[in-house]
């Protein structure tokens, strides 16, 4: 006996080192705009048409490439440039390489591609989108070997592979190759990374190395800086995570992006902060930081402060609700209204000639 199989096989492929190095970690939404590109490879995208297909905003959408791009997932067509651009130079054909660029700009896209081994990702992605950030050096087994003669490297090295409690892979000796020789992180801040990521519950290579660029873009070159960082925020994280009800856990990628945003970006304090996670809760009964992200965001705009602020802010928005809501209760003047009703009593009427009725028998 036979089979003959009739379907086509129309399948999207995910390379296990995307799964076994990133899933774990990121954002299921960010997971999401990823597979998206897969499925889309090779199409004109913009995050307009991505975020109509994942039911997103425009804003998510973008948060998410920035968030793949960081850690060299994919790449923008103005990092490829560039290279190119460099690349061309160095073959005396700098002329070509710029004509390429600015026909690109002409055409007013980015080319998303994948970057790596985990298998590559191409679409186009209208100007706009994400912008485009260095990606980490690629090095080899003999640049790590002769960093590793550097006594200081070498210690940081081991005092690492304690806390972490492994032995590094030549991709984990890579990061931290990076990190030190790369972005110049000095051994001791990157010793204290480690322990803090360690206390925090994160052990992953991909964890460390985010919270590290994040820290070299602050400027942090200090111990005493990352800690009076990590510290502050730490009381501002438990804060919130306890307003919501979630003490069982440290803030996922994502939701440790969102405070970092309302305490530093839009500069609130903690009460507002606060206040905005007891509404969110008392609107949703879920704590939804989505949610309280609009209500900050919404605050931002109207100039808020403080907790006064807030109240102001609530005090106007009533008596707009109560002048809409008598506009909506005045009635309006018809003719049905305007009809002047009769005071007849039909039930005496009917009584009344009953009455007659049986007096008639």
């Amino acid at each position: 006996m036979s089979f003959t199989y009739h379907f086509q096989v129309d399948a999207t492929l995910v390379s296990n080192e995307f799964i076994d190095r990133y899933l774990a970690e990121a954002n299921g939404e960010y997971v999401k705009v990823y597979l998206y590109l897969l499925r889309h490879k090779d199409e004109p995208m913009s995050p307009g048409k991505i975020a109509d297909g994942l039911n997103h905003t425009e804003a998510d959408i973008r948060r998410a490439l920035a968030y793949w791009e960081k850690l060299g997932v994919i790449s923008t067509g103005e990092a490829l440039a560039a290279a190119k651009g460099t690349a061309a130079s160095k073959n005396g054909t700098a002329e070509a390489a710029s004509d390429q660029t600015a026909a690109a700009s002409q055409n007013g896209t980015e080319d998303i591609r994948r970057v790596g081994r985990t298998g590559e990702v191409s679409a186009t992605l209208a100007a706009g989108g994400a912008g485009a950030k260095t990606t980490r050096p690629v090095y080899s087994q003999d640049q790590v070997n002769r960093l590793q003669g550097d006594g200081e490297f070498a210690e940081l090295l081991y005092i690492a592979q304690r806390y972490l409690n492994k032995i590094f892979t030549q991709r984990e000796l890579e990061v931290f190759a990076y990190l030190y020789d790369g972005l110049h992180m000095s051994a001791e801040l990157l010793e204290y990374l480690v322990e803090h990521c360690v206390q925090g519950g994160h052990t992953s290579i991909r964890y460390i190395e985010t919270v590290a660029i994040s820290w070299h873009e602050k400027g942090f070159a200090t111990v005493e800086q990352a800690k009076a960082y990590a510290s502050g925020f730490t009381k501002n994280s438990f804060s919130v995570m306890r307003a919501f009800g979630l003490t069982g856990r440290n803030p996922g990628e994502m939701e440790r992006e969102m405070i970092e945003r309302w305490f530093g970006e839009y500069g609130f304090t903690k009460e507002v902060v606060l206040e905005a996670c007891n509404r969110t809760i008392e609107a949703t009964h879920n704590p939804s930081f989505r949610y309280a992200d609009r209500i900050l965001s919404e605050w931002r705009k109207a100039g808020v402060h403080s907790l006064t602020d807030i109240s102001v802010l609530d005090e106007k928005y009533k008596g707009q609700k109560n002048q809409k809501s008598q506009k909506n209760n005045r009635q309006p003047n018809n003719q049905f209204l305007n009809f002047e009703q009769r005071n007849t009593d039909y039930d005496s009427m009917v009584l009344n000639q009953v009455k007659d009725w049986i007096g008639e028998q």
